[in-house]
């Protein structure tokens, strides 16, 4: 029997503090974050100018970017949101097809048990150091090394000059320049590699965990039995990553589709960005913030911006159900159906058991 002095004692919870702590989160959330994000949405569906701003037009605005078969404007705009969904989608993959097969290469590497490979965490820092440095500066400095002006070349192209790539005619005294800034393929590799080197440190520390978190007894098991390394990778490792390969693929498609910063600003004046790296993003924030002498469309922005949500969201719904743990999935049927079996078997015996 417990004591008076006992029952008198009240339990204490701390979930309250915990709610307290995340508290600033959700108010950030709701000010900065929510309120935006339910204005695109009326947006959307509003017309473009200031003036008409509050007239409901409603699907016309998605029916003009997705089908532009209203009138010539109409046409424009979908002809540039196809054009920067296209862009978007070809800098996304041109990066993240590279980053990941360095980031998943290096990662093997580093956990590597039979490897004793000197200095392993200076080499992580030194690769996850680019993913600290903001956007603006890395385009910035890629702008000076790969731009030129009119009689001198830029860094890389005065370097390919010095290696015969890039030819220098001496009459006019001009550099046969590669257009790293404004032709189209140079342009957009440049970009995918300034993604790629900017995010495959972080990529190959988020694998490196995962890799770690495998239970080492199936390494052992498979050094005794004598398999060789690629096909411990095959059969152990790449399948048992699928949960953070998953995680890697959405987030890098997120981060992908709105690839904004270093497209926009990989331009000596950002108001002009080329067709060729205009993503889906630079089109968003064009059509809200115009150019000097254009006229806001805020409606194309809101809806655009919407559009962008539902193709994100497809998308990673889709790479969820490829890279879905299908044993588990098995297991869970098979448990489900054993259960209904049971049940079955119960009610024929009048809910008595044997």
């Amino acid at each position: 029997m417990a004591s008076a002095a006992q029952r008198r004692i009240k339990s204490i919870s701390y979930a309250k503090y915990g709610y307290l702590f995340i508290l600033p989160f959700f108010l950030v959330y709701f000010f900065f974050q929510l309120y935006p994000l339910i204005n695109t949405f009326v947006l959307a569906f509003h017309g473009n100018k200031e003036t008409d701003a509050g007239t409901f037009l409603g699907l016309q605005n998605f029916q003009d970017i997705l089908f532009g078969d209203r009138n010539r404007s109409a046409r424009v705009i979908h002809e540039n949101f196809v054009d920067s969904l296209k862009n978007t989608i070809i800098l996304w993959v041109g990066n993240f097809i590279p980053q990941i097969a360095l980031s998943l290469s290096l990662a093997v590497w580093f956990t590597e048990a039979k490897l004793k490979i000197p200095g392993k965490g200076f080499f992580k820092v030194v690769m996850y150091l680019p993913n600290i440095i903001t956007a603006a500066s890395v385009a910035v400095l890629f702008l000076q090394l790969c731009g030129q002006s009119e009689s001198e070349p830029g860094a890389l192209n005065f370097l390919l000059n010095k290696l015969g790539i890039v030819d220098y005619d001496p009459v006019s005294k001009k550099y046969d320049v590669i257009e790293f800034v404004k032709g189209e393929w140079p342009s957009r590799g440049v970009v995918m590699f300034i993604q790629t080197w900017m995010w495959f440190g972080n990529t190959m520390i988020m694998l490196m965990s995962g890799i770690m978190g495998i239970n080492p007894s199936l390494f052992e098991a498979a050094s005794i039995d004598g398999a060789s390394s690629g096909q411990v990778f095959r059969k152990i490792t790449f399948p048992l990553l699928s949960p953070i390969m998953a995680y890697t693929l959405v987030t890098s498609m997120i981060g992908g589709l709105q690839m904004f910063d270093i497209p926009y600003l990989y331009h000596s004046d950002p108001n002009h960005v080329s067709d060729h790296l205009k993503t889906v993003a630079v089109f968003i924030y064009q059509k809200f913030h115009p150019s000097a002498g254009a006229s806001k469309q805020m409606g194309y922005s809101g809806a655009a911006s919407v559009l962008l949500f539902f193709i994100t969201l497809v998308l990673g719904c889709i790479a969820f159900y490829i890279t879905r743990d299908k044993d588990e999935i098995a297991r869970k049927k098979q448990l489900k159906k054993n259960a209904k079996q049971a049940k079955q078997a119960n009610k024929q015996f009048g809910g008595l058991t044997i």
